[in-house]
């Protein structure tokens, strides 16, 4: 073809076209390229700017789900101070080391951003003290990446979900460390949790004076650093340098060993220390209360959920625990000031 007839094609795409046809002359072979998705369930037409990835993470970026993480628990249930992680704080961190590791690795950044924005859109009040509780009351359970599923097919945008890739819920429902991602950048995504949480539930851990620096294992420090700048660091560049020009996400032996052992460590020192849990089961007391409560009075639920169950005949309690696990801590304790407690009690 000659380059005349080039530029002229060039000037007839759109924008979308032009930034397609750019990543696969940029990325990598392995990377999954925008114009080659599976898809939605439901067609639409292709947005004259942006790539269906780009998109994708634009849907989640603007949901009522994602603007309430801002006000539900990461680790530590209200901590005294404005410096502690949010799940919302904690959905950044994760996306920004995604990001990093995709740009280096040029995979695609959309699809990596879109996967990290909207892998924790299910989580309850009250991190995971919030999901025991749903999980042991709600009939058919519950699990924080599949309820994320849930938020983007159904519950978002009055029961017609966001209408997300294919490639986007996969990287979703399979963030957990169990999970298996089709795409490289959900691998990436999965992976940047793990660095995300330990790192940062370190530094909370800290600041929370739970434990110290000095505290953890050498074995582990001695490898991955001894402060989360030099972790970040050193985990993110193992990674990278592993990975490239690789179809998998790797890291190697020695630095992965010593990840997981820290990740251990974490889940005995500070997961479950009781000066940092201590209230915990307050909380799961109260979403069991008020999920009892709205089982026998579903027709009290707001009128999405209650629609639910009328329109789209979902389970009562399915609805319920919809209900809840939408909810931000702070909504959770009003809602069971309100119906739990007399109102004159309130002026003492």
């Amino acid at each position: 073809m000659e380059e005349a007839e080039i530029e002229k094609m060039a000037k007839t795409l759109s924008m979308r076209e032009k930034l397609e046809q750019r990543e696969h002359q940029f990325l990598s072979k392995y990377a999954s390229f925008s114009d080659n998705s599976m898809g939605r369930d439901v067609y639409e037409d292709p947005c004259d700017l942006r790539p269906i990835y780009q998109r994708d993470r634009d849907r989640i970026l603007h949901s009522k789900a994602f603007r309430r993480l801002k006000h539900k628990t990461q680790v530590f249930l209200a901590p005294e101070g404005d410096h502690y992680r949010t799940r919302l704080t904690h959905t950044l961190e994760v996306s920004q080391n995604a990001r990093t590791i995709a740009r280096a690795l040029r995979l695609n950044e959309d699809l990596t951003e879109a996967i990290a924005l909207g892998h924790d859109l299910g989580h309850t009040p009250f991190g995971h003290a919030g999901e025991r509780a749903l999980n042991s009351i709600c009939p058919e359970g519950f699990e924080h990446h599949l309820q994320s599923i849930r938020v983007v097919e159904l519950l978002e945008n009055h029961g017609r979900g966001l209408n997300l890739t294919k490639e986007v819920r996969d990287g979703i429902v399979n963030h957990q460390t169990n999970g298996v991602p089709k795409t490289l950048e959900g691998k990436i995504v999965r992976l940047s949790d793990k660095i995300a949480y330990i790192n940062h539930d370190i530094d909370d851990a800290i600041r929370g004076h739970i434990i110290s620096e000095e505290d953890i294992p050498t074995e582990f420090t001695d490898v991955l650093g001894h402060s989360s700048r030099e972790r970040l660091n050193r985990i993110i560049h193992d990674i990278v340098s592993c990975s490239e020009d690789k179809d998998d996400i790797l890291m190697s032996p020695e630095i992965e060993k010593a990840m997981f052992g820290m990740r251990k460590y974490m889940f005995y020192s500070v997961y479950t220390n009781p000066k940092a849990k201590g209230e915990e089961q307050k909380a799961e007391t109260m979403l069991k209360y008020l999920f009892e409560y709205y089982s026998k009075n579903f027709e009290l639920l707001p009128e999405e959920y209650f629609n639910m169950i009328k329109m789209k005949e979902e389970k009562e309690a399915r609805a319920v625990c919809d209900y809840i696990a939408g909810m931000t801590d702070r909504y959770a304790v009003a809602k069971f000031n309100e119906i739990a407690i007399p109102r004159f009690w309130s002026v003492y």
